[in-house]
């Protein structure tokens, strides 16, 4: 549902606000940025995160004081941006970026039962690389009890997406200048072998597969 702090004010015409496109920006993302504010102070903590169903999820220490913050049922504001283009334009003024966003409101709530948590850290892992959950040695009973798993409900989002070439003035169109979109995407490089790793530990499938599956969420440009 629209609302008046996720409504687009700025180029509205770029706003969305059906899951779908909310979904996939969340999904393709890795890093999101956590902004809240306490005692008049505001913070804004990158983070890694994950996504179950209509709910987003961050976790950490016990004694972080982003988490520590949030259970205390203050607002916050997440936010995750896609770059996917330098959009290069005639006039310096009409330079921009094509980029992939969304921005998401609402109170996070602690998220204590067992197989709960169980199933956000699965998000969270799963969400790094698909299957690399069943690759793992699963969360042991002393992890899980230090380790704070907060859920924000994806209730009050919108995304916002500027795709396609620079907008110059009419009158610019026609100087001497070369305008265009530079793409840029994030590309996996070969693994790293661990140096601890045991021999005859070949790369596993999911990790060659990797590649692909960046390819696949790199967005237009």
């Amino acid at each position: 549902m629209k609302t008046e702090r996720t409504r687009v004010k700025r180029v509205p015409k770029r706003g969305h606000y059906d899951l779908e496109t909310v979904y996939s920006i969340l999904d393709a993302g890795l890093i999101c940025h956590v902004g809240f504010a306490m005692e008049g102070q505001p913070f804004v903590i990158p983070t890694a995160y994950g996504r179950l169903d209509n709910r987003l999820f961050i976790h950490g220490s016990p004694a972080s004081r982003m988490l520590t913050s949030l259970q205390q049922g203050i607002d916050v504001c997440v936010t995750v941006t896609l770059l996917d283009g330098l959009v290069l334009a005639r006039s310096a003024m009409h330079h921009s970026m094509n980029y992939r966003s969304v921005v998401l409101f609402g109170t996070a709530e602690l998220v204590s039962e067992r197989e709960e948590k169980m199933q956000a850290l699965y998000a969270f892992t799963e969400h790094v690389m698909l299957g690399r959950w069943a690759e793992t040695r699963e969360p042991n009973e002393q992890e899980l009890t230090g380790t704070t798993v907060l859920a924000l409900p994806i209730d009050e989002a919108s995304a916002k997406i500027r795709t396609g070439p620079p907008i110059d003035d009419a009158a610019d169109y026609e100087l001497p200048h070369w305008a265009g979109v530079i793409p840029l995407a994030v590309q996996p490089g070969e693994p790293i072998v661990d140096p601890k790793l045991a021999e005859g530990i070949a790369v596993p499938e999911h990790v060659e597969q990797y590649l692909g599956r960046q390819r696949e969420v790199v967005g237009v440009v």
